[in-house]
């Protein structure tokens, strides 16, 4: 086979050959390897010839485009190999975007839908986006109907049987939902055990993420078209859990994928490469690459502006706003409240919480991890008990007012002190300790207005729906460390169906865990606002320190000026 050069005219500074699915290139001149690595980031800065790259549209695209600036050696089959992936690129994104043009035309949707059903425009292009891609993360706002985009999922060619995989408090409004618009088979899974459970002939299998683990072998044998997850954030620590493996045993036999959810990044921007690695496994290189090109520090990103816009590029990840989609509603009013706390009760922890924190920044790699993930759950706990009744007295001023309130905490201590002191509001739960049965007689009762208050966990409101049509107040009585999870519980309220402007009340005290937790806030949310508005997010604020060590230190400092103040 005769070798040819890119660029005829000019001298060959390097060869390129393509061996099964890798672009292998070698021979380069010095000058050209240190402009191949500014090209291709993913390519370390120490590494030497040969220089390996994927065989993928995208990949074809940009090293199409170097060989016209340097020549290079290669043959006639692999330089159409080449420019072959470039076309396939150019085509793919222009038919991406034309998905999003005023003359595109939804296909209609040839069976499956109830009569008088059908999506909203936005919706049927990301079920086209994701059906022409294979794969899919939408992370739009809460309140655009992510369930209906799902449901329209299943209903395109040969997406059957599909599974979807969604938070145990989720599965009966799932199969409620899609019932109810569609004419699809639903099948609930109970257990997770698949030898006591024979799943019969359906068309959609729901499954609780708490559940997959035991049907990791099902997975890889059961042919699954079709792989959704539903709030997929709960996969963000990847593979490291049974749930993440029995999950990535589901996604890689699947022939499409989409993730749903308002937050990619829960904590830390790291997250969205193990989020993503359900989805699209190659869109982001393997882990060492990531990391070196976007998180050097393993945590954070060094540029979430740039990498979300590189997601969209590649039209991997779909996020639209209410204003979007043409959905105008009042702007969330955000109140921060400083409540009085029972000095008492940060008191009874203080000599515990003291040593806790000498061993968080001095103790082994072990004793340090120990140290500060219990000097966290203490002094959080201590901190929610301490303003418990003075957040109860702010709670029960808006019940008096005849505003309907949904109050939100974490800690057990805390939901008992609430519940005594606004017993006579008859509140209901909904939280981590109840059951998805008794967690649905809460909803229903405060639905039905038997009652005004609800108590939920910071951590279970993503996903939940139905609330907007009673609840306009969100008191948050405990902070999370996560800007996301506070988000998600001001989306259950935040959409399509609220009459009200939304009021979000977040309780602090000036003591204990909840100024540290604020003023970490900050740095979390810059780097979700880079990844999902890229064009609209602040410059990221960066640190290297941890939260719980930045807990453990600002407590040694305050009991250090303790200590001077008693001297002086």
């Amino acid at each position: 086979m005769d070798l040819i050069r890119t660029v005829p005219a000019l001298r060959p500074v390097g060869k390129l050959r393509l061996e099964g699915r890798t672009w292998v290139i070698d021979e380069l001149e010095p000058h050209v390897c240190i402009r191949l690595k500014q090209i291709f980031p993913r390519i370390p800065k120490t590494s030497t010839s040969p220089f390996k790259l994927g065989h993928d549209a995208a990949t074809c695209a940009d090293l199409e485009w170097f060989t016209s600036r340097y020549s290079f050696t290669i043959s006639d089959t692999d330089l159409g190999e080449l420019k072959g992936g470039r076309s396939l690129f150019e085509r793919s994104a222009a038919e991406m975007e034309r998905i999003f043009l005023p003359t595109w035309t939804p296909p209609a949707v040839a069976a499956g839908l109830k009569p008088g059903q059908d999506g909203r425009r936005y919706q049927h292009e990301a079920v086209e986006m994701w059906y022409r891609r294979g794969s899919l993360l939408l992370g739009d706002v809460g309140g655009l109907g992510k369930t209906y985009v799902g449901g329209l999922a299943c209903l395109r060619p040969r997406a059957l049987p599909a599974a979807i995989v969604v938070e145990a408090h989720l599965q009966r409004q799932w199969k409620e939902k899609l019932e109810a618009f569609t004419t699809l088979r639903c099948y609930s899974v109970r257990g997770t055990m698949p030898d006591r459970e024979r799943l019969p002939g359906g068309d959609v299998y729901i499954f609780r993420y708490s559940q997959i683990r035991g049907w990791a072998d099902v997975f890889a044998q059961m042919r699954i078209p079709t792989a959704i997850f539903d709030e997929i954030q709960k996969l963000r620590t990847g593979e490291q859990s049974d749930m993440g493996a029995a999950a990535k045993v589901l996604a890689d036999n699947a022939t499409r994928r989409l993730g749903l959810t308002g937050s990619p990044i829960y904590g830390y921007g790291i997250e969205i490469y193990d989020v993503l690695k359900f989805i699209d496994p190659n869109v982001l290189g393997d882990r060492y690459d990531f990391i070196r090109e976007w998180a050097p520090d393993g945590r954070h990103l060094k540029d979430p502006k740039a990498l979300g816009t590189y997601l969209r590029e590649q039209h991997v990840y779909l996020r639209r706003t209410k204003a979007d989609v043409g959905q105008q509603m009042p702007p969330v009013n955000r109140i921060i409240h400083t409540v009085e706390h029972n000095q008492k009760d940060l008191d009874a922890v203080e000599q515990i919480a003291r040593q806790l924190a000498i061993t968080a920044t001095s103790g082994s790699f072990t004793e340090r991890g120990e140290a500060v993930r219990e000097l966290d759950w203490r002094l959080r706990e201590a901190t929610g008990i301490s303003k418990a009744r003075s957040a109860a007295g702010y709670v029960r001023l808006l019940l008096e007012n005849d505003q309907p309130v949904l109050l939100a905490g974490w800690h057990r201590e805390v939901y008992s002190i609430w519940l005594e002191e606004l017993k006579d509001f008859n509140p209901v739960m909904y939280t981590g300790s109840e059951s998805p049965a008794a967690k649905d007689r809460a909803k229903k009762a405060a639905m039905n207005g038997d009652t005004n208050l609800m108590i939920i966990s910071l951590r279970s409101g993503a996903g939940l729906d139905g609330l907007q049509y009673r609840f306009s107040d969100l008191v948050v009585g405990e902070l999370d460390w996560s800007p996301g999870v506070h988000q998600q519980l001001i989306w259950r309220l935040d959409r399509e169906g609220q009459e009200n402007p939304v009021s979000a009340h977040f309780l602090v005290s000036e003591d204990g865990s909840d100024p540290v937790v604020i003023s970490r806030l900050g740095i979390k949310s810059s780097e979700q606002h880079g990844v999902n508005d890229p064009h609209l997010a602040p410059e990221p604020v960066h640190t290297d320190v941890s939260n719980l060590v930045a807990l453990a230190q600002r407590y040694l400092e305050k009991g250090a000026r303790q200590n001077r103040g008693a001297a002086e």
